[in-house]
């Protein structure tokens, strides 16, 4: 049995509660694809430095850098990892948030145990994406 169909004041006061964390979750979508880009330019290198012949000895020097290339790709990985699952935690908020207010369930406890789960799996993300910085800079291409 279906309930009374929520008002348009209800609905309101939702959808009003839904609009920060569809703009937190366009921000973590805007941050994966930051983060599918720097894992696409890790692979290119990988791929341009496997390519390289062992017995070239102008370039050979350069695949040292692989084991480097494979710890970033890791924690991007991981990044990309923590960012989807913030976002897929953002998206069950905003359907708790409405399925609650279709059949008149009080949602307050849930919502913010959700957003705090995807703020939480964001920061691993973003503490992963830092980590991955700072080996990229502090250990440059130094035969590039």
């Amino acid at each position: 049995m279906i309930p009374d169909t929520p008002t348009i004041v209800q609905l309101s006061h939702v959808i009003s509660q839904a609009a920060a964390p569809a703009f937190l979750l366009g921000a973590v979508a805007a941050f994966i694809a930051v983060l599918i880009s720097r894992l696409n330019r890790v692979v290119d290198r990988t791929i341009v430095l496997n390519a390289i012949a062992d017995n070239d000895p102008t370039k050979s020097r350069l695949k040292t850098d692989l084991p480097r290339l494979l710890r970033r790709a890791a924690m991007i990985n991981r990044a990309i990892f923590w960012a989807v699952i913030s976002s897929i935690t953002i998206t069950l908020l905003v359907i708790v948030a409405f399925v609650s207010a279709f059949f008149g369930i009080r949602h307050e406890h849930g919502v913010a145990l959700l957003f705090v789960i995807s703020l939480c799996a964001f920061t691993v993300s973003l503490i992963d994406f830092a980590r991955k910085v700072k080996v990229a800079l502090s250990e440059f291409d130094h035969f590039a």
